[in-house]
């Protein structure tokens, strides 16, 4: 077993394995309820993003921007940010409104706090005092800094500190529980969370809530005629959730680097225990599901060990068709701990595995599994150039990312992409299927080992 540690040796970046904080932020801001994400920045921090998650999810996104020009860059952006907020609230009415900063804003050093004060007093002098009560939330990013996945962190964080500001808790009320899903959990693998929370026999809303909840907000039915200006979806997490934190009977965070920074801060400030882990594969999913008993004190339903039971079936049928093959792994870093858990179960080898988000956590994630593995792991903190040296020289059998990286390198090398993540732009339906649960993985591994018949496997042997 050996750990070779690679970190990027350039100044500059090619073929990056992340983008900038805002889109994590925003992507939180549209899980909730009439909520929409207002961008203190120039038009193209919006529009980038608003692309993207329309080719991610083939649905529109609203976002609004303060359209920063020469003069905001120069005297600061308080007058674009009480006119925009004043803006949005006369036309769209939303419910909760986050201020997502970002590198210009964050530079000039824009006092973000203060000017949401100045908006709030512009708000109640036109609509009233109770129009200027709705949540507008801070969340500071600076795009310089790390990428998309701590912009999600901190806009948990932020959600959490603004909603338990003032209160305190009362443990007999301390009755549900709270699940944060993270950055690249789509739709999909929401609805999959809800099917086995309701096969407990818990109640959405009651027992738990699912926070940040795109599943409907970026998965939208077509009903005609849509009568209501502005139209909102019916789905995200409504603002009396995130009310609900403080009496959380615990908090899941699916995506530790994407909402763990929240958890650390309601486990210290009001005791409310935080459970962790991406539920991708057998072991993952064992974890979370035994959580939920504990936590619930209700019995594991006999339909999920049968599910489970499916999963381990399916990876005994066709070992030896996944057996020691070499996986190179990239992407945010849960879904690369959970994918390289998986793919070991599966009998293959993480051989490089890389993310441009690091961390001791993931450090560490890593060191366990080859020591339980007995292999060798290449662990990336760099782009995409080294990482396509890497599994290049080490001959990788497999690739499993997302294809704004991965598509080229796979053609290069003439072996199979299997998707993950985000962006996923050049297959439709993607944000549709879960990877996560038993079924989900049992799926995810449908598709890698139909993926290794297609590239590695002679065609005589595939009936075998």
């Amino acid at each position: 077993m050996a750990i070779n540690y690679v970190e990027k040796q350039r100044a500059g970046t090619i073929n990056p394995n992340k983008t900038c904080q805002p889109i994590g932020a925003m992507w939180a801001t549209l899980g909730v309820h009439k909520g929409i994400p207002f961008v203190q920045g120039s038009q193209g921090c919006c529009t980038y993003v608003r692309y993207a998650f329309n080719r991610h999810f083939r649905e529109p996104a609203t976002i609004a921007v303060a359209s920063f020009h020469e003069d905001a860059a120069v005297y600061g952006g308080m007058r674009n940010l009480v006119e925009g907020l004043r803006n949005l609230v006369a036309r769209y009415d939303p419910e909760l409104i986050s201020v997502v900063t970002t590198c210009s804003s964050e530079t000039i050093g824009d006092d973000i706090e203060a000017f949401i004060r100045a908006a709030r007093k512009k708000i109640a002098s036109e609509f009233g005092e109770e129009k200027a009560k709705l949540p507008i939330i801070p969340i500071h990013c600076p795009s310089y800094q790390a990428s998309h996945v701590k912009g999600y962190d901190n806009a948990v964080k932020a959600f959490f500190q603004y909603f338990t500001a003032g209160k305190k808790r009362d443990e007999e009320k301390a009755k549900k529980i709270m699940i944060v899903p993270g950055f690249g959990v789509n739709p999909g693998d929401i609805l999959e969370i809800k099917r086995i929370l309701d096969m407990f026999g818990l109640k959405e809303g009651e027992d738990y809530s699912i926070l940040f909840d795109i599943s409907e907000t970026l998965y939208q039915p077509l009903r005609a005629p849509i009568r209501e200006i502005p139209y909102y979806p019916s789905g995200g997490t409504k603002v009396e959730e995130f009310e609900d934190i403080i009496n959380a009977k615990a908090i899941f965070i699916l995506c530790k680097h994407a909402g763990g920074s929240g958890a650390v801060f309601l486990e210290r400030r009001y005791k409310i225990p935080a459970y962790y882990g991406l539920p991708i594969g057998i072991k993952n999913t064992d974890d979370f599901i035994i959580n939920i008993a504990k936590i619930t004190g209700l019995e594991i339903p006999d339909k999920l060990l049968d599910e489970r039971g499916k999963l381990v079936d399916a990876i005994v049928d066709t070992i030896h068709y996944t057996m020691d093959k070499k996986v190179g792994i990239f992407g945010d870093p849960d879904f690369v701990i959970s994918v390289s858990r998986f793919v070991c179960e599966m009998g293959m080898k993480p051989t490089v595995v890389n993310t441009q988000t690091p961390s001791t956590t993931y450090k560490k994630a890593m060191e366990e599994l080859a020591n339980e593995y007995n292999i060798d792991i290449e662990v990336q903190y760099s782009d995409l150039w080294d990482f396509e040296k890497s599994v290049k020289r080490d001959g990788i059998d497999l690739l499993i990312g997302h294809p704004r990286g991965g598509v080229k390198i796979a053609e290069d090398m003439g072996i199979g992409l299997v998707r993950m993540g985000f962006p996923i732009y050049d297959r439709v339906g993607y944000f549709r299927w879960p990877i996560v649960g038993y079924m989900g993985s049992l799926r995810f591994f449908d598709e890698i080992v139909n993926t290794i018949l297609d590239t590695q496997v002679p065609w005589d042997q595939k009936q075998q």
